[in-house]
């Protein structure tokens, strides 16, 4: 696996000048996963614990009559029993759209009287062995009373469709409109036409939900679990009718998250455990139960309307999305909300008329995942891109081209680009690094390449008003000491922060230490999710570190007998001109004999706006990252199988902070791009999930994929520290269209439907076949 760096643009050139940010050192986290000694949530045991079990429905839609726990309770071991009637205030409220129109939904804790998809959890056990509670479990009994559901988003929109909430079955619609499209389209030489399917897809990260739960000394109940957001401390505290301040949780370092621990998994659970047994009490769920219930990527259809000019230019698209939330809302108006404003990808609209919907159904619940509702889109946008090539007959290079976006266009939303667009140096450069066709391996085999570009936000939605906090400390030694509530999911989001820190105030990396994700000791940062901690927590810890050198700079300049605006913190010291130096630990003491403290708490707020959901305007994110993939497939036209024999993948980055963990994020999203692309389903027949073990779920191993050549491109021009750009989820967006043109491109179908599976590749060729007349 390969890195290629750009030439450094002008904003980027003051890379050279920079000693920490740029470079790839390895981090503790490095060499504790290697030696097998970082601690992760289901590493962590305590005396006289308690294991705790979730008994779930295994029915997708039904009222429940009778709940008997009694057999249950007196299984040997067994300790407590909890149903909805144990829970003091049994109610999840995500307002994922800010309040900005959705239906006001409420979640259970644990189901009260009704099933609305099969997994829901209906009650909790508490034994002193995970037998004895896995015994109890089998012995609930509830009654249930059979409902009809409904197990498809388009069926949900029917008349007369069974409602899933009685507040109907259509949580959101977005509507983002510009210009005139009706006369756009009826002056267009060309229109195209496709209508794109997305599946319901599982995170499948190495490490399953899993936590444990105790009271500590002052009355505390704590959690130490694998979350990407603490703050949900707050909810927690809602639910057990409890002061905030006596909720803690701690977010131990992730085996991936990929945003299935944005929302609570185990944490309500072991909380009402503990706090009805006083005992600690260890939740670990087993695959089969993570992949039955954990939240899944939204299945969408996506309906496109293309128009254009004979030369390619793009004069409008009609879009119409309908997103699958499965039976609750989660973040589903979100990820909607992203799918709508990013639906016409990296390309100037003029007009733009997009409707995108979240609804119901009884099924587990769609909530956040990787790519957040903009992934599922690039198919769309992009099959058009390449159909409109096809259709005029024109290089797909050269229409895409024709209508990338560039600084200062405005894109459907009305918002005007603000900072550089490199996508065309990301298209050229990933194009380039494919090299010279590869023939056929054989007979019946035909060779394809395709390409995808993307634009996939970074940041919260700006009408969050999002912030993040960051507490430093030099201490007496000269060390320096980091707190923050950021949570690390497996990318070296914590170690990121510490060569921040280290480049201004020039502690070396083995000197600084970093205390994360404790609601009770690290100042908040909000969760990791929507590629927004390098945004967030990044400016927050530049901040902090600039207002601390800020404060000691004067001291410095005293004892040194230098200007503050020569002086240079580099190596565990600080430098004058005239070769005078000074230690950390001596300008430490020496503030310290001044009354200067080292310790300093920063706060950084993001970009603000307001976003009109009736007029569909506004602000919607505060800044974008550019990319674009290119492959070369084989497909065998006897068998349907798709060998993909090239991968590239280019981004715009604006700076590497660490080169090496860009290289790590672009490869782990491209490869899981291209799982999406080729096999990863959880289909769902009458509301009960057909793939609930990795033996059914088919994910590409390393034996089936080539390696992703990585090109890295810095146009320093990001809104992230120092000029970064986020790149947690981009890379995930091109997989799959970039499959599907290069699949089109070999055979000269279009499939339309996620997975491209050797069964659809087959099915496609037969009806190309059956449509094409016989030769006279």
């Amino acid at each position: 696996m390969s890195e290629t760096r750009s030439e450094p643009g002008a904003a980027a050139a003051g890379t050279e000048s920079m000693r920490i940010v740029g470079t790839s050192p390895a981090h503790h986290d490095f060499v504790d996963k290697v030696k097998g000694s970082l601690m992760y949530a289901a590493d962590w045991r305590m005396p006289g614990m308690l294991h705790g079990k979730v008994v779930r429905a295994m029915v997708p839609s039904a009222r429940i009559t009778a709940v008997d726990t009694k057999t249950a309770a007196a299984v040997p071991g067994v300790v407590a029993v909890l149903t909805a009637a144990d829970v003091p205030w049994n109610h999840i409220v995500e307002r994922a759209s800010g309040g900005l129109g959705e239906l006001s939904v409420s979640m259970p804790v644990l189901a009260e009287d009704r099933i609305r998809y099969a997994g829901e959890p209906v009650a909790l056990i508490a034994a002193r062995t995970p037998q004895a509670a896995e015994d109890a479990a089998e012995l609930i009994d509830v009654e249930y009373d059979e409902l009809p559901g409904v197990f498809d988003a388009e069926a949900a929109l029917a008349d007369g469709a069974p409602l899933v909430h009685d507040a109907g079955n259509t949580l959101i619609t977005w509507n983002i409109g510009r210009g005139d499209v009706d006369a756009a389209f009826a002056s267009a030489d060309v229109v195209v036409r496709g209508t794109y399917r997305s599946q319901r897809v599982e995170h499948a990260y190495m490490e399953p939900e899993a936590g444990v739960g105790w009271v500590d000394t002052s009355g505390v109940i704590t959690l130490r679990v694998a979350t990407q957001v603490i703050e949900h401390a707050a909810h927690l505290a809602a639910m057990l009718a409890l002061p905030e301040n006596k909720v803690r949780v701690i977010s131990s370092y992730m085996g991936g998250g990929f945003g299935g621990k944005e929302d609570m998994t185990v944490e309500p659970y072991l909380a009402l455990l503990v706090a009805a047994t006083r005992r600690p009490v260890r939740m670990v769920w087993e695959r089969q139960e993570s992949i039955l219930a954990s939240t899944k990527r939204h299945p969408f259809t996506m309906r496109y309307e293309t128009a254009a000019r004979s030369d390619g230019t793009i004069l409008a698209q009609r879009v119409d999305i309908v997103g699958d939330a499965g039976a609750y809302p989660y973040l589903s108006a979100r990820v909607l909300f992203a799918g709508a404003a990013l639906a016409c990808g990296p390309y100037r609209t003029p007009a733009a008329s997009v409707r995108a919907r979240a609804v119901f159904t009884n099924t587990m619940p769609s909530s956040a995942f990787r790519g957040f509702g903009a992934m599922q889109v690039t198919l769309g946008y992009e099959s058009q891109m390449d159909r409109l090539a096809a259709e005029l007959g024109l290089p797909r290079e050269t229409v895409r081209e024709r209508n990338y976006l560039e600084r200062g266009d405005t894109i459907p939303t009305g918002e005007t680009v603000g900072t550089a667009v490199a996508v065309r140096e990301t298209q050229r450069r990933a194009l380039e690094a494919l090299g010279e066709p590869s023939p056929p391996s054989a007979p019946g085999r035909k060779v394809g390449r395709g390409f995808a570009s993307n634009m996939q936000p970074y940041g919260r939605t700006i009408w969050f008003r999002d912030k993040a906090a960051c507490w430093m400390s030099l201490e007496r030694d000269g060390t320096l000491l980091i707190r923050t509530g950021v949570t690390d999911l497996g990318g070296g989001q914590a170690a990121s922060l510490c060569q921040i820190a280290s480049e201004v105030l020039g502690v070396p990396l083995d000197r600084i230490s970093i205390h994360i994700g404790d609601t009770q000791l690290t100042p908040l940062a909000g969760g990791t999710y929507a590629t927004r901690q390098l945004y967030m927590s990044g400016n927050a810890t530049l901040q902090t570190a600039y207002e601390l050198r800020d404060r000691l700079l004067p001291v410095a300049a005293e004892v040194l007998g230098a200007a503050p605006e020569s002086l240079v913190f580099a190596g565990g010291s600080v430098s004058a001109p005239d070769g005078g130096t000074l230690s950390l630990a001596e300008l430490v003491a020496a503030g310290e004999a001044r009354a200067v403290s080292a310790a300093h708490l920063g706060e950084w707020r993001a970009e603000t706006g307001a976003f009109d959901p009736d007029r569909g305007q506004g602000h919607s994110f505060p800044d974008y990252t550019f990319g674009t993939h290119a492959a070369e497939v084989e497909v065998d036209t006897e068998t349907g199988e798709i060998r993909v024999l090239k991968y590239t993948a280019a981004h715009d980055v604006g700076r590497a902070i660490n080169p090496m963990r860009v290289e790590g994020q672009i490869q782990g999203g491209a490869y899981q791009g291209l799982g999406y692309a080729l096999g990863e389903d959880v289909p769902v027949v009458d509301g009960n999930p057909q793939s609930t073990l990795f033996a059914g779920y088919l994910m590409p191993t390393s034996m089936d994929l080539p390696d992703v050549q990585v090109i890295i491109v810095e146009s320093g021009e990001g809104k992230g520290p120092l000029g970064a750009r986020g790149i947690g989820e981009p890379p995930c967006g091109p997989s799959a269209a970039t499959i599907a043109n290069a699949v089109a491109d070999a055979v000269g179908v279009r499939l339309e439907e996620l997975p491209l599976t050797p069964e659809r590749v087959l099915t496609a060729l037969d009806a190309a076949r059956d449509a094409t007349p016989p030769a006279a």
